[in-house]
């Protein structure tokens, strides 16, 4: 197949053989399956084929991994120093670089994002997490506070035991690594339950795990629907903590069953509507057209972080017009595995028809619209052409509500202090973003904007050395990214000493 022979693959048959054998749940050192599992296809985002069939894990099978991972906490895993971890995490980093374009390949297959993305941005970008966090492993320290009094005072860390890591579908193996980064780090096992849509790379990188030389247990993953190996996970006795990533519906049923078990820690990373916000004294937009065209058409909008709103002076409002104009011309839209696609196929006919149904309620009340215009290969009903909705009423979904799609709305504005309102007047916090000339207007509009992560002048979520995570209901207890990120995976204790 010449689209992907730049990579050595001569054609999709052996990369869907490639993904076929990874059809059950991985528990302690191999892949096990319960005769009673729900079998599910997986299907091609982009021509929706088969790749593999999956047996989906019981409760049953959530409760042995949780197990597994319980035998490996008092076994080896459990008493293994700082040194030995770090080197299991950098032999782990190492076995991903080296597997990079099969695991590119799959990610490509499961999520219908560009094959381009996935070999140059998702699995380099896997492999520094993890080799960051390794190195963290060694160099994170407790504290001894002054002695006082004759009593000599610690405060440590210690790990929380069994972590259940719950994944989103749009970027499976980078998020995989952002949270089993830290957790390993902190010393815990994990039980990772994938997107019902995509667990082939989680599944392929908890074998290389054990290829590494990771103990059994350490690493287990468990893929199934929410409604089973979910709520298994959630409700489990033996789960000390959860980090979630997804939808803030689904984090606040993982609030219940901690509720409804024995109060497990909840981290959530939920949904965002991000508002992009040009400042007044922007006179050209060429400097900063990339950075917001790219915030909403990358990984064809599938993103938590992607600028879905941006509020710009009404002085610049022919220029922003044409400018996103030209700039979706620029990104051709089909095959993800032909090197010139920029747009993917959305991940399921499911969330195909969620994204064209927001489309479709805009434009019965708004034909002030841009549509893509750039070159479509394929004829997939999960191809959904980009398109810009201007002067977007403040109480409309489109405006509020996330779509999760190449979708995005605009408003202009005369007043700063208004656009600011607006950007708030929502009830997610995760990202905003910022473009402006002078530094002062920046770092005011930046402190009264109402977001865990603020970019100035780019889109970026930083890098996996600072804290990633929003506010209001994008989400709670606990930060993906940098050393912080470790509080979530840890429980402090206080150890005083009568000297």
């Amino acid at each position: 197949m010449d689209k992907v022979s730049m990579f050595g693959v001569s054609d999709l048959k052996q990369m869907r053989d490639t993904a076929r054998r990874l059809d059950t749940s991985w528990i302690g050192d191999g892949f096990s399956r319960d005769d009673g599992s729900d079998v599910r296809n997986i299907m091609s985002p982009f021509d929706g084929e088969t790749i593999s069939e999956v047996a989906f894990a019981s409760e049953k099978q959530v409760d042995l991994a949780v197990q597994a991972a319980r035998a490996a906490l008092k076994a080896d895993w459990g008493t293994m120093g700082h040194e030995g971890r770090a080197a299991l995490i950098r032999a782990l980093a190492d076995a991903v670089e080296k597997n990079r374009l099969e695991l590119a390949l799959l990610e490509s297959l499961d999520v219908g994002k560009p094959i381009l993305h996935s070999y140059n941005d998702d699995v380099p970008t896997t492999v520094g997490v993890l080799r960051w966090y390794a190195s963290l492993t060694e160099t994170a320290y407790d504290l001894s506070p002054a002695r006082r009094n004759g009593v000599l005072s610690q405060i440590v860390r210690e790990p929380q035991g069994v972590v259940g890591i719950v994944l989103p579908w749009n970027y499976p193996l980078t998020t995989l690594a952002l949270k089993i980064g830290p957790a390993l780090a902190a010393g815990n096992t994990v039980v990772c339950k994938p997107a019902d849509d995509t667990p082939l790379t989680t599944l392929r990188l908890a074998e290389l795990a054990i290829e590494a030389g990771f103990p059994a247990g350490v690493i287990n993953v468990v893929p199934g629907t929410g409604a089973v190996a979910g709520k298994a996970l959630g409700l489990h006795g033996d789960v000390s903590a959860i980090n979630f990533t997804g939808s803030t519906a689904t984090g606040r049923r993982f609030l219940h069953y901690s509720a409804d078990s024995n109060l497990k820690e909840i981290s959530l990373e939920c949904g965002g509507k991000n508002p992009a916000i040009i400042l007044p004294d922007v006179k050209s937009l060429d400097r900063f057209a990339d950075d917001i065209s790219t915030g909403f058409l990358m990984n064809s909008g599938q993103l938590c972080s992607s600028i879905s709103r941006v509020l710009a002076p009404r002085a610049l409002e022919a220029d922003l017009r044409d400018m996103l104009a030209t700039k979706m011309k620029e990104w051709p839209i089909g095959d993800p595995f032909d090197p010139a696609t920029r747009i993917g196929p959305l991940v399921s006919d499911a969330h195909a028809a969620k994204v064209n149904r927001a489309v479709d309620n805009e434009k019965r009340h708004n034909n002030d619209l841009s549509v893509s215009g750039a070159e479509i290969t394929g004829t997939s009903p999960r191809l959904v052409e980009p398109v810009v909705f201007f002067n977007v009423a403040e109480s409309a979904e489109a405006w509020s509500e996330e779509v999760f799609g190449p979708v995005l709305s605009v408003r202009f504005y005369d007043n700063l202090d208004s656009a600011i309102r607006s950007a708030n007047d929502t009830q997610y916090g995760l990202s905003a973003y910022v473009f402006g000339e002078n530094p002062n207007a920046i770092r005011e509009a930046s402190a009264t904007l109402d977001a865990g992560f603020v970019a100035i002048n780019a889109f970026c979520e930083g890098d996996f050395t600072t804290p990633f995570g929003g506010f209001k209901t994008s989400g709670f207890g606990g930060k993906d990214k940098g050393i912080h990120s470790l509080d979530q995976y840890s429980r402090t204790k206080s150890i005083w000493w009568a000297t």
